[in-house]
This record gives structure tokens, sequence and C-alpha cells, in this order.
């Protein structure tokens, strides 16, 4: 997050999954694609939040909270 408080794909969201996270979802979309992800985020941020993502345990709660804000505030790239 950068000093003024702001979220981006790049910095703060893509970092947060793992490689491993990345290839069980590639069926589906690229975690590491900004589009991807952007294009998913309400549906992504739901599985977040159920701790059914990543399949070896839910993310703490600053994690999705970070991922929560990047969405609201409209996904910067």
């Amino acid at each position: 997050m950068s000093e003024n408080g702001s979220v981006s794909f790049e910095r703060d969201i893509r970092p947060l999954f793992r490689e491993r996270d990345r290839e069980s979802m590639r069926s589906y979309f690229d975690l590491w694609s900004y589009e991807d992800v952007s294009a998913n985020a309400e549906p992504i941020l739901g599985v977040l939040r159920a701790g059914s993502m990543p399949c070896d345990g839910g993310w703490p709660e600053e994690q999705i909270g970070l991922f929560e804000r990047w969405t609201a505030s409209g996904s910067a790239a």
C-alpha cells in the first residue's frame, strides 16, 4: 500500500497470490493477470471471505481486507 493508502494490483494484490494458487486456478483465470483478477474480483473476494481460497487455508483478515479495499477503490492496476 502506498503512503496515501492507495492499493494497486501490481504492488499489493498480485504478490498475495502464490504460484500454487495461480496454477490451481489457471483453468478459470490467471491470478497474476490484472485483467482477469479485476474482472473476477467480487467472486474471488467471496471465496476469500469464506476461507475456501486458497485451497490449503484461508488468508489472514489483513490480506482479505487489502483485497477488499482494492476492489472497493476501483481495482487500480
